[in-house]
């Protein structure tokens, strides 16, 4: 069964044109291209996590402004505090009152960067606004402009200087993604070619809040076999008949369902097939299981690979 709007057919062209303006700035990473921009389209958190200097921060700004969405940039420093993101209640001598000054989570896209060189107590400040989009302050709640997405980066955990990420803060993010080493012919033309942060400054919006929104629409629209979910249940039973780790909670599950469900939508069609799953699955599950390596039987030894990796290939899609 395939479903076709006329709203997505209108917006999917420039859902293309989108991908193949960031694919110019990200040289070689079109698979992380595409997820990144199926997190976002599902409505979902983005955490890129690689060495410094990999392309995290310029994959983060490029997606900002071709979404055409209001943006901050957030510096994670070991000294910030919760109110440096979320604002402060100041009192206003004038009136006599307490006034509250938003923070710069007030914005559609912010840009976390380095959020793990912070501490679990400003790390925390963003639960409520990731999960209920709404920042709570003195007893006052308000709501965060809609879409709301954080994109953070990290480092690796081995470097000095960060606090890992707990387990609840890790379960907010739909997708954890990794650029990787540039590919030699990738790196050539970074060495040859203008400098990333000017070529970010010639980018112009190719969707806006509008847009967004009814691309997010068109993914609920997307249709989902029995057949393809009874693959999707038995990828996630097998992440739960390990003794060594925890398996995918049902909020886990979910996730799952709509980050496959992006991909399909980004990918062009209106259906999704276990392809959209497969795709989509170790950066749904590896953050929340651990990001694990296991050791795989193969043909001449053995090699690691990470669990979501061994789970794919040890679950067949069709029984």
């Amino acid at each position: 069964m395939t479903i076709v709007t006329t709203d997505y057919a209108a917006n999917q062209q420039k859902i293309t044109q989108l991908m193949i303006q960031l694919n110019r700035i990200v040289l070689d990473k079109p698979q992380v291209v595409k997820l990144a921009l199926s997190g976002i389209l599902a409505g979902g958190h983005l955490l890129l996590q690689d060495l410094p200097g990999m392309g995290k921060t310029t994959l983060a700004q490029g997606l900002a402004q071709l979404l055409g969405l209001s943006f901050s940039r957030v510096q994670f420093t070991n000294d910030m505090l919760p109110a440096d993101i979320l604002g402060m209640s100041i009192y206003d001598q004038s009136k006599l009152k307490f006034e509250f000054r938003p923070g710069p989570i007030f914005t559609q896209l912010l840009l976390a960067d380095e959020i793990n060189r912070s501490s679990p107590k400003t790390q925390s400040a963003l639960l409520e606004a990731m999960e209920e989009r709404q920042v709570t302050q003195d007893g006052q709640t308000y709501r965060l402009p809609q879409p709301f997405f954080v994109i953070a980066t990290q480092n690796p955990l081995q470097q000095a200087g960060v606090y890992p990420l707990p387990e609840s803060q890790l379960d907010r993010f739909l997708l954890c993604l990794s650029l990787g080493y540039p590919s030699p012919a990738a790196e050539r033309e970074l060495l040859k070619g203008q400098d990333r942060r000017e070529l970010l400054k010639g980018l112009d919006a190719v969707l806006d809040t509008e847009a967004v929104l009814l691309a997010q629409q068109g993914v609920k629209q997307v249709y989902v076999a029995d057949v393809v979910l009874d693959y999707l249940q038995r990828l996630v039973a097998k992440t739960r008949a390990s003794q060594e780790y925890h398996g995918l909670s049902p909020r886990g599950v979910l996730s799952l369902q709509r980050a496959a469900q992006a991909h399909a939508y980004v990918s062009g069609h209106m259906e999704m097939t276990p392809e959209d799953v497969q795709a989509v699955f170790a950066a749904v599950t590896d953050h929340r299981l651990g990001q694990r390596f296991v050791p795989v039987h193969v043909t001449g030894g053995l090699m690691t690979k990470t669990i979501a990796q061994r789970i794919l290939a040890e679950v067949p899609v069709v029984i």
